[in-house]
């Protein structure tokens, strides 16, 4: 006899099928695990072994062999513990093998027979979903798993599951989770910080339209602080961009308490970070800092002291909104769509405009610290902007009136406009930053004196075509914080003036 259940692999964040088939025949005791399984895989057996012996349960003395089908697809993860334990119950008509056929399992066994939480569950839900059967899973990620709307049992460990399946005893369906307001309110305010008028400006420009910001200036002015700031300005997820985001953070093992994302993320890995960390990789193509990032903020500090490699990675998903990570053993596909927040130091020493405090190298060491950014990069940033040393007359004032909440209302109207301007095409697109071609040509078109500024500027300044429409993105979403139907010229100037800093070359 074979006993069958569904499980799943992971390619990225899509879901291929795998079906766990035991058999127990003749022959000489064994244990065999087949169907290219790696260690974690491999090592299923001793914990399955350890699982029924806690609930006192011994494998036969016979020859039992578990394949995994498809045969030719690589097997990774502890998730297989579950389904195996539970195709092996079914074979030794512990449990009804007709039951265990509606479900597909996952979740990783402990030597005393509990489940543990396991990565990739809100996408093998949605699996389950589509394929019209239930869920079996760690009752830490039933709430994770509740937002598929299909069946869903999460029992705690493997007793209470053989009971609930057996009719002995009901375990209750899981609620679904999310984020509460508590989390949501989490984020800093902007009255924190004081002074620094045009950066907080161009925050909020950034916010309204999803655009790329540089912040540059010296130690202690504040670059982090309003960095951080970001994520209190931006909407909530919508429910579909949550699914999309939370089912990244479920492959990666990172949603907290199995509950839903509501609040866009927030990364900021450190500038020693490899290029695998912030791209993607590793044995498993794990998605890195930049997918984490999808539909929220990646801040990158100290621009210039990351490694030139890793920089450069980042300039295809800037553009596609997505990143392939090709390794020997694994190709997939990551949603990218972030927003990409820099800081950096004028120069090495950081204080490239005080005498008082320059290095003797200066100005010369402001290139060679800069040039470690390369214009391709530098490009394809929005908007740029100076961030000075802060005075202490401005230490000394009050907190400014004005916090996030009054400055998030007005990102929030801004999106409003944005979202019904682009409600139908193609490319599910949300934000001004994401227009390009005949599109943003139509939504940002300038008044004749507008057109004739941009012109002027784009020839003084030798703005690529890239610049040129990066210009006609911020103008728009100026437009849409002032209220204005059409892009005018004052709207053109002030984009221009987001784009005055260049890279120093020595």
């Amino acid at each position: 006899m074979v006993a069958r259940v569904s499980t799943v692999a992971f390619q990225g964040i899509e879901v291929v099928p795998v079906d766990v088939q035991v058999q127990i025949a003749g022959g000489l005791p064994g244990f065999a695990v087949v169907g290219l399984p790696d260690k974690a895989v491999a090592e299923s057996r001793e914990r399955v072994r350890a699982a029924l012996s806690a609930l006192g349960l011994a494998l036969p003395p016979r020859r039992i062999t578990v394949n995994l089908a498809p045969a030719d697809l690589a097997k990774e993860g502890s998730h297989y513990d579950l389904p195996i334990a539970l195709a092996l119950l079914g074979a030794m008509e512990v449990l009804p093998a007709v039951e265990i056929e509606g479900y597909l399992a996952l979740g990783e066994l402990s030597l005393d027979g509990r489940i543990l939480p396991v990565a990739g569950v809100l996408p093998a839900a949605i699996h389950a979903a589509e394929r019209e059967v239930g869920l079996i899973c760690p009752a830490a990620q039933g709430g994770e798993a509740a937002w598929a709307g299909v069946e869903v049992i999460a029992p705690p460990d493997l007793m209470a599951l053989i009971n609930h399946l057996k009719g002995t005893q009901v375990l209750n369906a899981p609620e679904p989770q999310a984020e509460g307001a508590e989390e949501l309110a989490a984020a800093p305010d902007l009255k924190d910080i004081k002074g620094q008028e045009s950066a907080k400006r161009a925050l909020e420009v950034a916010a309204a339209g999803g655009h790329n910001l540089l912040m540059i200036g010296p130690p202690g002015s504040g670059k982090s602080m309003l960095a951080k700031r970001l994520p209190g300005l931006l909407p909530p997820l919508a429910p579909a961009e949550a699914l999309e985001v939370s089912m990244i953070h479920s492959v990666a093992g990172q949603l907290t308490l199995g509950k839903l994302r509501r609040q866009r993320p927030f990364r900021d890995p450190h500038h020693s970070a490899s290029l695998a960390a912030l791209a993607g990789g590793g044995l498993r193509a794990r998605p890195g800092e930049i997918s984490l990032a999808h539909l929220g903020v990646l801040f990158l500090d100290e621009l210039p002291e990351f490694q030139r490699g890793v920089l450069e990675t980042l300039r295809q998903p800037l553009e596609s909104g997505s990143i392939a990570v090709a390794r020997a053993n694994a190709h997939v596909t990551y949603p990218a769509r972030v927003q990409l927040v820099a800081a950096m130091n004028p120069c090495r020493c950081g204080h490239l405009d005080d005498a008082a405090q320059a290095c003797s190298r200066a100005p010369k060491c402001a290139g060679d610290y800069q040039q470690k950014i390369s214009g391709p990069l530098f490009d394809r940033i929005d908007l740029h902007v100076e961030v000075p040393a802060v005075k202490a007359a401005d230490l000394s004032l009050p907190p400014p009136a004005e916090g996030s909440a009054e400055v998030a209302r007005r990102v929030a109207r801004a999106r409003d406009v944005q979202r019904a301007r682009y409600a139908g095409q193609p490319g599910k697109l949300a934000t001004n930053a994401e227009a390009d071609g005949e599109l943003l040509e139509a939504v940002a078109a300038p008044d004749a004196a507008g057109r004739a500024l941009l012109t002027e500027a784009a020839e003084r300044l030798r703005l690529s075509a890239r610049g040129y429409h990066r210009v006609l993105r911020v103008a728009r979403t100026l437009a849409d914080l002032a209220g204005s139907d059409g892009v005018k010229r004052l709207h053109i100037a002030e984009a221009l003036s987001y784009r005055r800093i260049a890279p120093a070359r020595g």
